[in-house]
């Protein structure tokens, strides 16, 4: 299967409502809707996640993100600019996603994607797709396709065929939580 065609897959299969397992530009992720309650449900489920823990979304584009908050604080697209690694930003003010994706203060978790696949998958899609490490909650993130666990690949919907050769360390993203007055609280470096 082609990149494109894998990519048209794993559409379809989001678009049903569907959960995939796809490469992103740190780890392998497990995706769906972020906007499909019943989606990321299945999602935290897989995961044996609970779902006061929030997760993170990823985007094409800073212009896809600005569609799903009220107020982006100006230092976001300052952070996004010159991010030198994968960089998830926590944001207020919220719009459009499914409620159970949100952290319980109301903040979601979002980074503008720059590695191909995830990036085409999100511009196709057209909205965010969730993208939680493809591990169950407590053990170690599966870097590489290798290293994702059997009770993952046979949960999900659809396993995206992009990347599976790729034996490569992987790190998950910085996190830094933005206040709507521009307040920078680093996460995770």
């Amino acid at each position: 299967m082609n990149f494109s065609e894998d990519i048209k897959k794993a559409v379809e299969v989001l678009k049903a409502g569907g959960v995939i397992l796809y490469p992103t530009d740190t780890v392998w992720g497990i995706g769906c809707d972020a906007t499909n309650f019943e989606a990321v449900k299945k999602v935290y489920e897989i995961k044996q996640r609970d779902d006061s823990k929030a997760m993170i979304c990823l985007v094409d584009s800073d212009v896809r993100m600005q569609r799903y908050f009220r107020n982006v604080p100006e230092v976001a697209w300052s952070i996004i600019d010159i991010a030198d690694k994968p960089t998830t930003l926590i944001l207020d003010g919220c719009t459009n996603v499914a409620p159970n994706l949100l952290a319980e203060d109301g903040s979601l978790a979002i980074r503008v994607t720059r590695e191909e696949f995830s990036k085409e998958l999100c511009y196709r899609f057209q909205k965010p797709i969730v993208s939680t490490s493809a591990n169950i909650s407590g053990e170690p993130a599966a870097q590489n396709y290798c290293d994702i666990d059997e009770k993952i690949l046979n949960a999900v919907d659809y396993v995206c065929q992009s990347r599976r050769q790729e034996h490569l360390p992987h790190q998950p993203s910085s996190i830094i939580k933005l206040s709507p007055s521009g307040e920078v609280k680093i996460i995770r470096k």
